[in-house]
């Protein structure tokens, strides 16, 4: 008997997530903490939250889209988009803070959100609510971004 699609999908994320965390070290930490944020940036210790909430509504959006029609080509192809955004989400800390590169930071925040928008596009004909649980993802994706370009800003040297 295969297990729920409502338990495998969260459960594989979460482990693609813990399994990027695992690429960071002490001292690619050590530098990301030590960068200037913007001083608008009053919402810094939420976002572990925020990115848990948006991370929730995708899961869901892929359940839904794969509960449509499990198995069938269409479905695996989104699914497997799904799979890009979040790998490309989740490489934002790792890659930027081994590079120690705000702009390597920037160019996949972007990256992330452009690929969430073509994946509302792809999946809105098949359910507005899977379309609609990725609305949290289109908006913070590009708030986080411009913090990130706007420490550029702040932190010329690690530009």
């Amino acid at each position: 008997m295969l297990l729920p699609s409502w338990l495998v999908i969260p459960l594989g994320m979460i482990l693609i997530g813990v399994a990027c965390n695992r690429v960071l070290s002490a001292d690619n930490l050590r530098w990301f903490n030590r960068l200037q944020r913007p001083r608008w940036l009053t919402v810094e210790r939420w976002i572990p939250l925020i990115w848990t909430v948006v991370f929730i509504g995708v899961g869901w959006s892929a359940v839904l889209i794969w509960d449509q029609d499990p198995g069938s080509p269409n479905s695996w192809v989104l699914l497997g988009y799904y799979l890009v955004l979040e790998l490309v989400t989740l490489s934002y800390t790792p890659i930027m803070c081994r590079l120690e590169s705000l702009r390597a930071g920037t160019l996949i925040g972007a990256t992330g959100w452009l690929l969430a928008i073509l994946l509302a596009i792809a999946i809105q004909p098949r359910s507005t609510l899977a379309t609609l649980l990725l609305l949290p993802y289109l908006i913070w994706s590009p708030i986080g971004t411009y913090t990130t370009w706007s420490m550029i800003q702040l932190n010329p040297d690690d530009a």
